[in-house]
């Protein structure tokens, strides 16, 4: 039987609901704000959202349930709870490896992003965006930004400073505390936001758009959304594992994972119905990719009423989604030396934060003509940003889904399950089958589908 008392009460959410806030921030990223939207426009709309929300019955929701209650049951950090509920075992103490690491890789590139967020929130509060009603100027704002070195240093400096600051602060005092209070001002701008764009004239297409055509749906696009779905809650890198390990035994594993499913996918859906709204008023393409943010929004914006209050809290709830997510990043190797070497959060945090805050100054100067940029694009035919990206997004995670579900569905007793999950015994049979099953077999047609195999 594992130990549950091997947390200190401090290092234990105050309240379910704190843990609830803090992993939904996690979820809540960029990828729901940016990355979704962008997905549906170019992958059939309604039928898109569809199949999305399906994905995350099927697929999101077994293996959050599944990274949670390892977390609870173990009360450790992902390589000590695979080695304490596998006896031991190095191979699956290496798959915990993979998770820290993957952190680890990821946290040194979405700091950049997350750098870019804050950036255009202070050219909105600056009133210095662009005045230009053409889409160039806001396109050559952004490459501008991408290419500036002394621009993505300054920022991605700032937005590891406050990441490392909410860290090593603690459990409850700091990553409880910006969770909840981050995550109501995120709810809080959303809908805020979501009722200014719905007395746009583009509000009704957008709904049509969102919710009812077909239009560019494909067996490709079936595959983004499971993909996506995957993605979209923080699955595969330890982070759930870790703010599981800080549930208390009384705290429900299926009741706090679905919690958090309903409310990654409302804002991934709430932000479609924000700037699809935008985007059609203006007559602007939904479909423009990555640009739809950093480039289509702001232009919006600036052409329609109260444009610089829109801008203004637009970037304040996408910097607010970078940082929830990032917290949960450093929090996961900030864990394993905890757990691992005794060290104290003030210094596992800041020597974590340190370390990736310079494995991500590559990142940072990967838009200009240097090695890192151009030099390793010519080589590798990526730079060292987008490489970090692919070896994350198409290996590292899709790695660490197969494993958590394969761990809980085969490797795990019966008992350690039961005890967790068979409160409602049809449920928990269909999720067994999931995990043993449909989840690694899906996965590994997601990874074939983004190493474009299928």
């Amino acid at each position: 039987m594992i130990d549950q008392e091997t947390r200190t009460v401090s290092n234990h959410w105050q309240s379910p609901l704190g843990f609830v806030a803090a992993a939904a921030g996690s979820a809540v990223g960029l990828g729901n704000i940016w990355k979704f939207p962008y997905m549906t426009g170019q992958n059939g709309g309604g039928t898109f959202v569809l199949f999305y929300l399906l994905s995350i019955v099927m697929l999101g929701f077994p293996i959050m349930v599944a990274e949670v209650m390892v977390g609870k049951i173990s009360q450790s950090s992902p390589v000590r709870a695979y080695s304490r509920l596998s006896n031991h075992s190095r191979l699956w103490q290496a798959l915990g490896f993979v998770g820290v690491m993957t952190g680890f890789i990821i946290l040194s590139y979405y700091s950049v992003v997350g750098g870019w967020t804050l950036h255009y929130l202070f050219l909105s509060v600056a009133r210095e965006l662009p005045q230009d009603s053409q889409p160039q100027a806001y396109a050559d704002l952004f490459g501008s930004l991408y290419q500036s070195v002394r621009l993505n240093i300054w920022w991605h400096s700032v937005f590891m400073g406050i990441t490392i600051l909410i860290v090593l602060r603690g459990v409850r005092s700091g990553i409880e505390w910006v969770g909840k209070w981050g995550m109501l001002a995120l709810l809080v701008l959303l809908v805020g936001l979501a009722i200014y764009s719905s007395t746009l004239p583009g509000f009704s297409t957008a709904l049509e758009f969102v919710f009812g055509h077909s239009e560019n749906f494909t067996w490709t696009s079936a595959l983004e959304a499971l993909g996506h779905a995957f993605f979209s809650l923080s699955l595969g890198m330890g982070a759930m594992l870790t703010y599981g390990s800080y549930l208390q035994r009384r705290d429900k594993v299926l009741t706090t994972s679905l919690a958090i499913a309903i409310a990654d996918t409302f804002i991934a859906i709430g932000a479609c119905l924000v700037l699809f709204p935008i985007t059609f008023s203006v007559g602007l393409e939904p479909a423009a990719g990555p640009g739809l943010v950093f480039i289509n929004i702001p232009l919006a914006l600036l052409q329609l009423p109260f444009g610089y209050i829109g801008s203004i809290l637009f970037f304040l709830l996408l910097s607010l989604a970078a940082l929830t997510s990032a917290i949960s990043l450093l929090e996961v190797p900030t864990a394993f030396l905890i757990d691992s070497l005794g060290w104290s959060r003030r210094l596992a945090a800041t020597v974590c934060g340190g370390i990736i805050y310079l494995l991500g100054f590559p990142s940072a100067v990967s838009g200009g003509e240097g090695f890192w940029g151009e030099g390793l694009k010519q080589t590798l035919g990526m730079n060292w940003f987008d490489s970090a990206d692919y070896l994350t997004t198409n290996w590292l995670l899709p790695l660490g889904g197969i494993g958590i579900s394969l761990f809980v569905g085969w490797r795990i007793t019966a008992e350690q399950r039961k005890t967790e999950l068979g409160s409602i015994p049809w449920l928990y049979s269909i999720l067994v089958l999931l995990l043993r099953w449909f989840v690694p077999i899906a996965i590994v047609f997601v990874m074939l589908h983004a190493l474009k195999v299928l």
